[in-house]
């Protein structure tokens, strides 16, 4: 699978499981570690951790294993290591704090 395509499924993932406020940053040309970082809310430590574990288990279903899943026990942030695309899911009280589109401004918008 290609960026676009991890991307699109991804944010497919999220949505159904009804994340808020959605975004994606291509970061491509300011790190290479990935190319795009997803970042969204979950309501509550439970919202935050479906929505971690669908995006994880419905790639296992297509046989594209995540490189890693980390912060499923406390449900603050979850992070979804996909290789060229990954996503962050937080509460609303973490995202404010990291503020991760902030931290990278450089990055172009994505599409959402």
């Amino acid at each position: 699978m290609n960026t676009e395509q991890i991307k699109e499924l991804a944010l497919e993932f999220l949505d159904d499981l009804k994340a808020k406020d959605v975004v994606c940053l291509d970061v491509s040309g300011l790190t290479g570690v990935t190319d795009c970082l997803v970042i969204a809310s979950g309501t509550s430590s439970r919202h935050v951790k479906s929505l971690g574990d669908n995006v994880a288990m419905e790639f296992k279903k297509r046989d594209f294993m995540p490189l890693g899943v980390e912060g499923q026990e406390t449900g603050d942030w979850v992070l979804v290591d996909l290789g060229s695309v990954v996503v962050h899911i937080m509460q609303p009280d973490a995202r404010e704090l990291y503020d991760l589109e902030r931290l990278w401004s450089g990055a172009g918008p994505g599409e959402e």
